[in-house]
């Protein structure tokens, strides 16, 4: 039984891994060589990837691909995308020149308010509480001018603190509840730092203050963090065409624009498939993120919560059609940055950015959602026509191909024979062994 194991953060790379493979990899010599293969050759560049977070043994690889013909508001762009899933790049791919010829994506900021909170505890009276944060605001405001200096020269910084009595949910709970602009940052360590400071100041205040100290009942700061959940830092992505401009040689416009809406419209009441229709979405939104350097576990949890809004799990996406005219959208909550955080770190996020066109926050907000909205249409549109598995098992079939290690005449021979044959582990498998016997 394994032991635990003191001072290993302190340890070098080479004894962590010693310590790992002799514990639990049974000095395994393959298990050593397969987390050195990774490694950077280029020492800078391995010592920058250590750094990146805590106790780092080797880099776990992921596909850095691009889907090119995005034309976004009269421009044209590709898209770097990060990201493991088959089929999702090539789905995306496909969406843009779909859409290339038909006036593109149309996308507008709506806004790029973030939040956070001081979430406080309080059992006195809750016109002593008002009083006090009344006369106090301005004060909490002014406490944090040196820690938003910088970032009021960018035309950021807060925007506002309101105090909210929370207490009908929760015995005792209020918040602060704090907006702010951060312009092109993230903004996570600001928008903390600048809570801690409020939060500090708070406290010292109310010690003194001469209701509390009569009544002996003081506001206690629980905690103090920023929220993940954004709804007033919204991107709207939009794309439309004439009914008769969705024909293809398969199937009619018309006939299309029902099956599509209709989809849509039983992800909006249905949460069991809304939750593998917004996935979905996610799968472009979140390729974006990631090879831009950004947190796609904060997105996600922020447009998880936005699809539940109105009291049930719902699509992200919308879409009808009036006046003979398609309509597909999606409204969502995208708090991004381009500065800080591995964005100006990383080599491959910054040749992620230069591959974008150096955008901004709010035009990578643009780029995002319609990478989001990309992809479900691609989804809906295979799901309506000819099911969501012929893209999927043509690269599932090729994953199993190179787990056999096929050669070229094999895979062209699998390939050709499953055109119109079921794909399965077990099926690839006998025909491969038939094929070599």
């Amino acid at each position: 039984m394994a032991k635990p194991v003191s001072g290993f953060s302190k340890k070098t790379k080479e004894e962590k891994i010693n310590w790992l493979v002799s514990t639990f990899l049974e000095d395994s010599p393959t298990s050593i060589s397969t987390l050195k293969q990774y490694w950077n050759t280029d020492e800078k560049l391995q010592k920058l990837h250590d750094g990146f977070i805590e106790n780092t043994i080797s880099n776990y690889y992921l596909p850095f691909a691009i889907a090119p013909n995005f034309l976004i508001n009269n421009r044209i762009y590709t898209i770097p995308m990060v990201i493991e899933e088959s089929s999702v790049v090539a789905a995306a791919s496909n969406a843009a020149k779909f859409w290339l010829d038909k006036g593109g994506f149309t996308t507008k900021v709506i806004s790029t308010i973030k939040n956070g909170q001081i979430h406080i505890n309080f059992f006195g009276n809750d016109k002593y509480f008002q009083d006090f944060f009344s006369e106090i605001r301005p004060t909490l405001i002014e406490s944090i001018s040196d820690i938003e200096r910088n970032m009021k020269k960018r035309g950021g910084g807060l925007l506002d603190i309101s105090l909210i009595n929370s207490t009908k949910a929760l015995e005792g709970y209020y918040q602060l509840h704090c907006t702010f602009e951060t312009q092109d940052a993230m903004g996570a360590n600001f928008i903390n730092t600048c809570l801690e400071e409020i939060a500090k100041t708070f406290e010292s205040l109310s010690k003194s203050y001469s209701v509390f100290v009569k009544e002996n009942k003081y506001p206690e700061v629980a905690i103090s963090i920023l929220s993940n959940y954004v709804p007033e830092c919204l991107v709207r992505a939009t794309v439309q065409c004439p009914v008769e401009a969705l024909s293809t040689p398969e199937i009619k416009g018309k006939i299309f624009a029902d099956k599509f809406t209709r989809a849509v419209a039983i992800a909006k009441v249905e949460p069991r498939r809304a939750v593998t229709h917004n996935k979905g979405i996610m799968n472009g939104i979140d390729a974006v993120i990631l090879a831009t350097g950004n947190d796609f576990r904060a997105v996600e949890a922020g447009v998880h919560a936005y699809a539940s809004k109105n009291g049930s799990y719902s699509s992200l996406t919308y879409a009808n059609v009036k006046d003979n005219v398609f309509t597909f959208g999606i409204e969502i909550p995208l708090a991004l940055g381009t500065i800080g955080g591995l964005t100006s770190l990383h080599p491959l996020v910054k040749l992620a950015f230069d591959i974008l066109q150096k955008p901004n926050a709010k035009k990578l907000m643009q780029i995002v959602a319609v990478a989001g909205l990309a992809q479900n249409f691609a989804a809906i549109r295979s799901l309506v026509t000819t099911g969501i598995q012929k893209g999927h098992m043509k690269m599932h079939l090729m994953n199993i191909l190179n787990q056999l290690e096929a050669t070229s005449s094999e895979i062209e021979k699998a390939t050709s024979y499953f055109k119109d044959n079921t794909i399965s582990h077990s099926s690839v498998v006998s025909f491969i062994e038939k094929n070599r016997s």
